[in-house]
């Protein structure tokens, strides 16, 4: 059985918001100063990580957006290649980034195709490597079943079938 450590149960849910908030916050920051995508998505991961201490690694993953980091990963990826996309139909390189201006009435708000790609790269490092953590703190947690265990592989062998055909 696994001990439970109230204190951390209670101030997991405040700190999570908190960490997920700093990490969106270096993700935008990238733009004129360090941080961005992947820097914001190590942020984020640690969010996971106190997660998965707090309540398991399986609640972890299933509190992730889209509920699976490989899912999460695999969208970072996908934007990171759309980023792209814009200048290639305008005649430029794959992945010549485009600057525009977005009025607001009251103001002006320089958005581009940079922070597409920071939001990819910081979606995959979070997913990536979210996963690759939480499967490590999985190996303890003695209600998680592994994989393994739950889906043969081709040619197993199960107890009772002996070794030959």
């Amino acid at each position: 059985m696994k001990q439970r450590i109230v204190i951390l149960e209670v101030l997991a849910s405040p700190l999570y918001v908190a960490i997920l908030v700093s990490s969106v916050w270096v993700l935008l920051r990238g733009h004129n100063e360090p941080g961005g995508g992947f820097i914001g998505g190590l942020v984020a991961v640690s969010a996971s990580i106190l997660w998965a201490v707090a309540r398991g690694s399986q609640a972890a993953a299933r509190r992730l957006p889209l509920g699976s980091p490989s899912r999460l990963a695999a969208v970072g990826v996908g934007l990171g290649a759309v980023a792209g996309v814009p200048a290639f139909f305008l005649g430029d390189p794959f992945l010549t980034h485009i600057w525009g201006v977005l009025p607001l009435g009251f103001t002006e708000v320089k958005v581009s195709t940079v922070l597409v790609f920071d939001l990819g790269v910081y979606l995959c490092v979070w997913g990536a490597l979210a996963g690759y953590a939480l499967a490590l703190l999985g190996l303890d947690d003695p209600d998680a079943e592994p994989e393994a265990a739950t889906t043969p592989s081709i040619g197993a062998v199960r107890p009772g079938q002996g070794g030959q055909p």
